[in-house]
């Protein structure tokens, strides 16, 4: 008995990637290159952000955008043992996904600037994959609840890793790229 269509179509389409993923080589500018294996990582959430943000469009943004806001990062309970000595700390990274964006684009237009950019140099949620980093202010804890200010993402948010804010990079050797030649122009635009 012959398969569906649509599970015929889609055994070609595993059998394909399959085939480029583990057997193909590739020839770029006269040399073999091995291609990058199609691996799938999945990540478990370790909790969620609560924040005072339910729309994208009350997150500010733009030149001047302050992030005060608070909020409080819930994670598991199974997981508080390793929330031990988060206290000494006063800012943490927050790994989190942008779970309402679809699809990806690799040129974006950011709200500070009126000229494209390409992804990886920017913040915008439509990503490959949309992972995205905040450090927030550590206000306290209680239990698995870690209270923070500087939100940015939206209520109901999965987060996927809580670190230590460390930075061993003196002020005068971080560059700001892009985001440092719009800053000049506005200075000296007067805005």
């Amino acid at each position: 008995m012959p398969l569906e269509p649509q599970i015929d179509t889609d055994f070609r389409r595993l059998l394909f990637k399959e085939f480029c993923a583990n057997l193909c080589q590739s020839v770029v500018r006269g040399r073999s290159v091995r291609p990058i294996p199609l691996t799938v990582i999945t990540l478990e959430p370790i909790g969620t952000v609560r924040s005072p943000y339910t729309d994208k469009s009350q997150i500010p943004k733009g030149p001047g955008a302050r992030h005060d806001a608070e909020g409080v990062l819930e994670i598991r309970a199974d997981l508080e043992p390793g929330l031990t000595d988060i206290e000494g700390f006063s800012h943490l990274f927050v790994l989190w996904i942008f779970h309402r964006a679809e699809g990806y684009e690799l040129v974006a237009r950011p709200p500070i600037d009126d000229r494209p950019h390409g992804v990886f140099a920017t913040r915008a949620p439509r990503r490959p994959n949309p992972i995205g980093l905040t450090v927030v202010e550590l206000l306290g804890r209680e239990g698995a609840r870690l209270r923070v200010r500087g939100v940015d993402m939206l209520d109901g948010t999965p987060i996927v890793d809580v670190k230590p804010y460390l930075s061993g990079v003196p002020a005068d050797r971080l560059r700001r790229g892009w985001v440092g030649e719009v800053e000049r122009r506005r200075r000296g635009a007067g805005a």
